[in-house]
Parts: structure tokens; C-alpha cells; sequence
């Protein structure tokens, strides 16, 4: 049950999907005075070092969040047109990040010093940076190693009360949050999927969320992969959305094809129930140059769909 560790797997190219999506939802959502309540159902150990052991092993932030801040590299024409390609040393040309991708840099920059990238962060703490003082944040997190170092630091933040860390299960403990006191709420769930039931309980959780308090905005990261629950899990909540007249908005990304050796995920997707309006536009601009940057072969694409 705890064999999944996101230490492995920090900054690739679903985290720039999912945590695009994040920063760009909570802008919105922030812009009222209201406060608001942020809801994060497995928040994994918060902060991640790219230079670690974990992340180092797997490598997958080299053709993510590297990619993406390294821009793209075009090689020059050689002077001989006759001469072998990759003879001449690649340069880089002048590119501007999609806003949304921007802001998203941003959030990741900020957890570094001048242009290295030592640190990552999670979920949690891209969030906490994003909330303002009256607006509260809920985590999550049952593995017993990633919940200490999630304690450990969330508690160097010092920022009291407005972040508590909940060592429950989140599928479950949400339940008592909503509704918010000030009917505001955004929830994030991103389970690991390494057991076939989370497809099962993310679709049942958003099901009693929207019972719960309709009004909120639900964001589900999943991966694309041969597997008939992940294909199925959002169609499913497509359909529970429509039922309950609900707006919802669908991004997929895929940076490489399924059949590609080395293993590795190709593809994730986000589904989000009551999207701000705004998403949607921004995602038009910012899907594209995650292709662009994050795509490993031929097979690499995105999807945007959404429904009222």
C-alpha cells in the first residue's frame, strides 16, 4: 500500500500539468476577498530535491520542469551543408512562456536560488505560497515516511494554523471540510493509482463532494495508461458533471507514445468540476508549448475539451 513515493518522480511532465493548472486555479480563486479553504487528498512530503537520491534515480525532471525552464534548443544550419548533423553545438533562441506557464515557473523558481534547481515543490507548497493569510489549507498524507517529512516541512513555514496536516486517509477525511465555513473550496486529488480501487474512490469521492457542497472546485489528476479505470475515470466524472449541471474542463498531455521503450509514463490528465472560466483560455497557450518542450517522440500531443 505505501510502496509509492512521488520523491521519484518530482517536477516531470505530469507535475507541470498538474501544478500549471493549480497555480492558474488559485489566481482565480483568490482574486475574491473571501476566504478561501483548499483541500490537497494526498500531499505527498511537500518539498523535493531534484539533486537527491529519489529524483536522481528516475531522472524524470530532466524532461520536465528542466525542459520546460531550459526553453527550446535549435541547432544552428552548419556552414557545410554536406557536413554529418550534430556536429555543431545547439544554441539557444530567444522563447516566452505561455503566462499560465510562467507563473507556474514562477512558483518553482522561487524555491531556488539564482538559476539552479535544487528543490521542488509539492502540491502543498505551491499552494501555501499562492494563499493569502485568511484562507486555510488541508493536507493529507498516510505513507508514514512522507507524512513525517510533510510535519517536518510544513512546520519551517511557521505559518501556524492557516496548514494542517492530516496523517488520514484523504479520501475519507475531506468529508469534514466540506462545506467550507466561507463556501469557498478547492480540492486536489492525486492519488498514485498504483492500487485499481483509488479509480473507484475518486470517482465516488467527487460524487459525495458534489452532495456535499456543489459549488466547489474539484480538480482530478490521473494517468493515461493501458488500463480500462483510467480511461474510463473521466468519462465517469464527464458524466456525473453533466448530471448535476456542472461546468467541467479536461486537458490531457502526452509527451511520448505508449509504446516507446524505457517504460516511464506517456501520458496524464486533468479534470476539473466548476473550472474557473478563465482556465480554458489559459490552457490554449500553455498546452501547446508543453508539447513543444516536454515532447520526447512523434507521439507527443494534448487534448482540451470541456462541457456546461
Amino acid at each position: 500500500m505505501f510502496s509509492y513515493r512521488h520523491a521519484f518522480h518530482a517536477g516531470n511532465h505530469a507535475d507541470v500539468l498538474k501544478h500549471t493548472v493549480l497555480v492558474s486555479a488559485l489566481q482565480y480563486l483568490t482574486e475574491k476577498d473571501a476566504a478561501l479553504t483548499v483541500i490537497d487528498t494526498h500531499a505527498g512530503a511537500g518539498l523535493y530535491r531534484l539533486d537527491g537520491d529519489y529524483a536522481t534515480t528516475s531522472g524524470e525532471a530532466e524532461q520536465g520542469i528542466r525542459a520546460l525552464l531550459a526553453g527550446p534548443v535549435v541547432e544552428p544550419e552548419p556552414v557545410d551543408p554536406n557536413a554529418p548533423k550534430g556536429k555543431y553545438a545547439p544554441k539557444k533562441e530567444g522563447f516566452k512562456l505561455a503566462p499560465a506557464l510562467a507563473d507556474y515557473a514562477e512558483q518553482v523558481r522561487a524555491f531556488n536560488s539564482g538559476n539552479s534547481l535544487k528543490v521542488y515543490p509539492g502540491s502543498p507548497f505551491i499552494t501555501q505560497r499562492l494563499l493569502r493569510s485568511h484562507d486555510r489549507l488541508k493536507v493529507f498524507e498516510l505513507h508514514p515516511t512522507d507524512a513525517r517529512a510533510l510535519e517536518g516541512n510544513i512546520a519551517q513555514l511557521e505559518v501556524g494554523r492557516q496548514v494542517a496536516v492530516l496523517r488520514e486517509d484523504g479520501f475519507e477525511g475531506v468529508k469534514k471540510f466540506l462545506p467550507p465555513p466561507a463556501r469557498r473550496a478547492l480540492l486536489l486529488c492525486d492519488p498514485s493509482y498504483e492500487i485499481k480501487s483509488d479509480y473507484l474512490r475518486v470517482q465516488d469521492l467527487i460524487a459525495d463532494c458534489l452532495k456535499r457542497f456543489a459549488t466547489g472546485t474539484y480538480a482530478v489528476w490521473y494517468p493515461i495508461i493501458p488500463r480500462p479505470e483510467a480511461h474510463d475515470l473521466p468519462r465517469r466524472l464527464k458524466t456525473m458533471a453533466n448530471k448535476a449541471g456542472k461546468a467541467w474542463l479536461h486537458a490531457t498531455l502526452t509527451v511520448k507514445s505508449g509504446s516507446k521503450s524505457g517504460g516511464g509514463l506517456p501520458a496524464s490528465g486533468m479534470l476539473l468540476i466548476n473550472p474557473p472560466y478563465t482556465l480554458k483560455d489559459q490552457l490554449k497557450e500553455a498546452l501547446p508549448q508543453m508539447v513543444q518542450l516536454l515532447g520526447q517522440d512523434k507521439g507527443a500531443g494534448f487534448t482540451l475539451d470541456s462541457g456546461s
